[in-house]
């Protein structure tokens, strides 16, 4: 089971770090282009009003960044950075400004790509800022100092974006170590109850949506107590390692494997019952398998409980499968016992094994 599914490669990572990052460099941007346009001697009337235009532009953008993000199509976080390049370039061309100040906007557009989109976008705009800058430096520089200029310049955005991209990675490597300790049970490395409970409601959910089947195996470990005050609590934890093993074994692609504390586990599948029991065969067959633990193969006692049969919400679902394995420990332990129509859940007491911290 898996408990992170990485992102597309043109997925935006963060829409509030993003939009606020526009937001500074539209805000920031708009009255500069402005002023800069408007304080050069050499700038005609039509120069001017263009760049009065593209100042409005990025007001508005930047407005519309800092109230109300969500309002944006998704392609405009991916077009950002190649307006913001297409405009330094248009605006550095047109004033004929190839000073340093200048080419230092472009490392806007180089660090939003390089922090919240792909490297293939990353690269895309890092071509689009060589082409930009080559475009206005050799017209205005001439061949040989603009050529200096525009290596240097490569090299500055390039560096930098490969900064950013490293630090991005190892916060990204970071990030997933986290979400891995938060999702997942510490000892045997299934989902732990926080996990689950996640995994439920968007299973309900997608029930809800599709109509297609669920179904829940309450899995409990016969005589566990016994086995930790006979073997030790390290032979113990070897038993759930085992088990967890076993079920990942049997969970498939889509079904989730947890431990919710102690020797309870649950199973859920997107499958009808007659899946399900195929699927707890399978499970203790592969826990009968296990002969190198200490006094054997641990019995197991499992509850199946599906939704809709037995069960219409996957809080019922739950209770269903709980009282389930109530009836598989109270008919003599080591077997599996289904929810039917005809069981109240209501009236049958919950079943709550022996847990150990």
């Amino acid at each position: 089971m898996s408990l992170r599914v990485r992102a597309p490669a043109y997925e935006l990572r963060d829409l509030h770090g993003a939009s606020r990052a526009i937001a500074y460099l539209a805000l920031a941007g708009a009255p500069y282009a402005f002023a800069t346009a408007y304080l050069d001697p050499a700038v005609n009337l039509p120069t001017l009003f263009f760049a009065a235009l593209i100042s409005a532009a990025l007001a508005g953008v930047g407005v519309v960044c800092w109230r109300n993000p969500p309002a944006l199509p998704r392609v405009f976080w991916f077009l950002a950075p190649v307006g913001a390049s297409a405009t330094v370039a248009a605006l550095n061309f047109a004033t004929h400004d190839a000073s340093t100040g200048s080419q230092l906007f472009y490392l806007w557009p180089i660090l939003y790509a390089a922090n919240f989109l792909s490297r293939r976008v990353l690269h895309f705009n890092l071509l689009l800022v060589f082409a930009g800058e080559a475009a206005t430096v050799f017209p205005v520089l001439g061949s040989r100092r603009g050529a200096s200029d525009w290596v240097a310049m490569v090299l500055a955005m390039t560096m930098a974006a490969t900064v950013v991209q490293s630090l991005r990675d190892r916060a990204d490597r970071l990030r997933d170590v986290l979400e891995q300790q938060a999702h997942a049970d510490h000892l045997t490395g299934l989902a732990n109850r926080r996990h689950f409970d996640e995994a439920l409601a968007g299973a309900g959910g997608w029930a809800g949506r599709t109509g297609g089947p669920l179904a829940l195996l309450t899995i409990d470990l016969d005589h566990f107590k016994t086995i930790n005050d006979t073997f030790g609590h390290a032979e113990g934890d070897r038993v759930l390692r085992a088990v967890a093993d076993a079920m990942r074994e049997v969970a498939g692609d889509t079904g989730v494997a947890a431990r919710l504390g102690g020797d309870e586990f649950v199973l859920l599948l997107r499958a009808g019952p007659h899946d399900a029991m195929k699927v707890a065969g399978a499970l203790r067959a592969a826990i009968a398998d296990r002969r190198d633990l200490p006094g054997g193969p641990p019995g197991v006692s499992i509850g199946i409980a599906a939704l809709p049969g037995d069960a219409g919400t996957v809080q019922d679902l739950v209770a269903a499968s709980d009282a389930a394995l109530y009836e598989a420990k109270s008919a003599g332990r080591g077997r599996v016992a289904v929810a039917g129509d005809r069981l109240n859940v209501d009236q049958v007491p919950s079943f709550v094994p022996d847990q150990r911290p």
